[in-house]
């Protein structure tokens, strides 16, 4: 008979759990039968002695039917998009309504802040009205007619990883690899997929440092997504520096809002289309570049976008005038160069962390986020500097506050020699 101590004591003895007593687990996390102190036990033995390629499979799958599975009758495949994080990332934005006009159905779901980094919801939370919570009926009501809908997961969804999550955020096991692949593909499977493109970060803004750590992550979502019957790539994306010349929450909307209506273009639409490019491809719709580049140049994506934040509470004509509906902040600040020189290095993670700390992230999981702080018109790397020239404007709600962020600013950019240029899209991991 399988039980918690039986799982724990068999990963203790560094034996194998096998795929039916992962099943039992997942399903003892759900309902309550689990303990949180078993439940951290297990992170720990998952964590010191790791999963076979099987089991990580077993366990996603189980920690995705530990709830609601959904299941969609639309004329289009049903995809989506995962990063695992970085400082001035608002893909999310662009690519859903991007793929929507393309003729796909999008189900996103997203989270909130972790750490330095900005989380899709809060972002989206800068939109009056804009429902990140709706009951399933709204949900599937905007997929259907909007073609892409950007929303939390409900307690419904894989419930087992929201009970493990939180057990493992106090006892040290976060970064398990095999945890993390099950936690994030347990949440996007159940979405009801066919098809998901995943961007792993590496680099100064994101949590994954070097190449080889974020080419062992890819490798194993790919393999225990692909395992787990839903088809996958992954596009390993450089983060030394912000994605965006903006970080914040209404700043980041407003970055996305400039490529969808055409204003600008950049990094944010370059990776917006190749992470659409390789879903669409998964999907089996060919020509997904010039698709996707149409989608935005005739205005469809916008469009798109529109519709989904009427439908889930936002204003009507948002796309339209969306600066109209952006908090913004009373305090504004250029934070000039002091001399001359190319910008040879940028602490991404240092950024994102002066945005915390100007109000725009969490320190802990019940702080309010202050929607119209952050940093705007953030040098790129590489770039030519005048003395006098800003290296970003700081947008803050204390005079204060805007002090300390200059000092965080000024330590997190370094003026030099211009680096070797990098390549955006470092890897293709399939």
């Amino acid at each position: 008979m399988t039980d918690a101590r039986s799982v724990i004591a068999r990963l203790r003895r560094g034996e194998a759990p096998g795929v039916e007593a992962l099943r039992w687990f997942a399903e003892g996390l759900a309902d309550g039968g689990v303990s949180d102190a078993q439940a951290g036990a297990f992170a720990m033995g998952v964590c010191l002695r790791g999963l076979t390629a099987d089991e990580r499979v077993a366990l996603t799958l189980a920690m995705r039917d530990s709830g609601h599975v959904l299941a969609w009758d639309l004329d289009g495949p049903v995809v989506d998009k995962h990063s695992t994080g970085g400082v001035g990332d608002c893909t999310s934005l662009v690519l859903a309504p991007a793929l929507a006009a393309c003729g796909t159905y999008v189900p996103m779901i997203s989270g909130r802040g972790l750490g330095h980094t900005g989380g899709t919801l809060d972002k989206l939370d800068a939109i009056p009205g804009y429902a990140t919570a709706p009951d399933e009926r709204l949900f599937r009501q905007v997929v259907a007619e909007a073609g892409c809908a950007i929303v939390g997961a409900s307690a419904e969804i894989a419930p087992a990883d929201k009970r493990l999550y939180a057990v493992r955020d106090v006892t040290a096991t976060v970064e398990s690899l095999d945890l993390i692949c099950a936690s994030i593909l347990s949440k996007k499977l159940a979405a009801g997929l066919q098809a998901l493109v995943l961007d792993v970060k590496v680099g100064s803004g994101a949590f994954l440092k070097t190449t080889d750590a974020a080419r062992a992550l890819a490798r194993a979502m790919v393999d225990t997504a692909n395992g787990a019957g839903c088809t996958t790539t992954v596009l390993m994306t450089g983060m030394d520096e912000p994605l965006a010349p903006a970080l914040g929450n209404a700043l980041e909307v407003d970055a996305a809002m400039r490529v969808l209506t055409g204003v600008e273009q950049g990094p944010l639409y370059d990776l917006s289309v190749a992470l659409g490019a390789e879903v669409l491809a998964s999907a089996g719709i060919a020509g997904g570049e010039a698709r996707l580049v149409e989608a935005i140049a005739s205005g469809a994506a916008a469009e798109r976008f529109g519709r989904m934040v009427y439908g889930l509470g936002g204003p009507i004509g948002f796309v339209e005038d969306w600066r109209r509906y952006l908090p913004e902040a009373p305090v504004i600040r250029a934070v000039e160069a002091v001399e001359a020189g190319h910008v040879a290095a940028i602490d991404g993670e240092a950024l994102g962390l002066a945005v915390v700390a100007l109000g725009g992230g969490r320190r802990v999981e019940t702080d309010q986020i202050d929607p119209m702080v952050g940093l705007s018109e953030v040098v790129r790397l590489g770039a030519p500097v005048e003395k006098g020239q800003p290296l970003a404007r700081i947008h803050a709600a204390r005079l204060s506050q805007a002090d300390e962020a200059e000092r965080a600013v000024r330590a997190a950019i370094t003026l030099g020699d211009a680096p070797a240029a990098q390549k955006l899209v470092r890897e293709r991991v399939a």
